[in-house]
């Protein structure tokens, strides 16, 4: 039975989806699990986490992410606590700290996987910009994996005895790397990497504005709203809007591409999506080999219609 960890992320107090899923993971064979919350009181976050054995609540003057203070603290934590494999979400915060805690623990480490066996220490990910899948497995007495979200089923918790809550304190030594400053992108639009459902538009949307057409249609399934490479660099979107290689690796529920031809660049960052529906006026558009369902059509059009058909079906 091994001993596993799960970095618990936090966004501005919330509990994030990804956590949930990372939970479901950890649960499968009966392991000892500890889940590690910066926080100054982990008791909001007992109902999340039902299901595990341990909660390290770590505490501080400044929780404010740091690098390397979190970085320090979490290797102190899987040293104490003799944990075996240790798990984090493949998020903008997963990809930072990860490494470094990677290097300071003295444990291998894969990231972005789309499937983790905790029992044999082994992952599969993506390569080769998403053309292929590799088995990787770490040899060493520590694994690191962080996750792709989106990608492991939520199950409900098992049932158990309430958790051991336990506090540490965070590292206080000086950092060589320090975050300044957190400029917060003023949209409201639904985070697309928490997103179930995602509705993105390309180079065919011709303009910033025609984009409100992929927001009315947005705020009725609640989805996020995205765009690809050549609409962000067209001044179509904003940059954090991007799905793709070089921008966000999304994994919804339903994907509607929205006058998007279907590049490879972008089908990297969402092909794992679970239904793909594709709107283009062009009917020989690459999207469609890679859709679940095509409509060939003009989408200025086309969802218009589906917004009002949805509102009806919707109430």
């Amino acid at each position: 039975m091994a001993n596993i960890g799960l970095y618990i992320e936090l966004k501005n107090g919330a509990f994030k989806k990804a956590n949930r899923e990372l939970l479901s993971l950890a649960a499968r064979g009966g392991h000892n699990v500890h889940a590690i919350v910066f926080c100054a009181d982990a008791r909001p976050y007992l109902e999340e986490l039902k299901g595990v054995q341990v909660i390290v609540q770590v505490q501080g003057a400044d929780l404010a992410y740091q690098p390397d203070r979190y970085a320090a603290t979490l290797a102190a934590i899987i040293e104490e606590y003799k944990l075996d494999v240790f798990l984090g979400a493949f998020s903008a915060q997963g990809k930072d700290l990860f490494p470094r805690l990677a290097a300071k623990a003295k444990a291998g480490l894969v990231s972005d996987c789309l499937a983790v066996d905790l029992d044999k220490r082994q992952a599969v990910k993506p390569v080769y910009s998403g053309k292929l899948l590799a088995e990787y497995r770490v040899a060493g007495p520590r694994a690191l994996f962080t996750v792709r979200p989106n990608v492991i089923p939520v199950e409900p918790p098992a049932a158990g005895g309430a958790p051991e809550l336990k506090s540490r304190a965070l590292d206080t030594g000086e950092p060589r790397t320090r975050i300044v400053e957190v400029i917060q992108s003023a949209s409201q639009r639904v985070d697309l990497t928490e997103a179930e459902i995602i509705i993105s538009g390309g180079r065919a949307m011709k303009a910033q504005e025609n984009f409100a057409v992929l927001e009315d249609l947005a705020r009725v399934l609640n989805a996020g709203v995205g765009a690809s490479r050549a609409a962000v660099d067209a001044g179509f979107a904003s940059s954090d809007m991007q799905v793709g290689q070089t921008g966000k690796v999304v994994n919804p529920k339903l994907y509607i591409a929205c006058g998007i031809s279907g590049a490879i660049q972008h089908f990297v960052g969402m092909k794992t999506s679970k239904v793909i529906v594709a709107v283009n006026k062009d009917p020989e558009a690459p999207i469609f080999k890679k859709a679940d369902y095509g409509i060939v059509g003009d989408l200025f059009t086309v969802v218009p219609l589906l917004n009002e058909e949805l509102k009806k079906a919707l109430g």
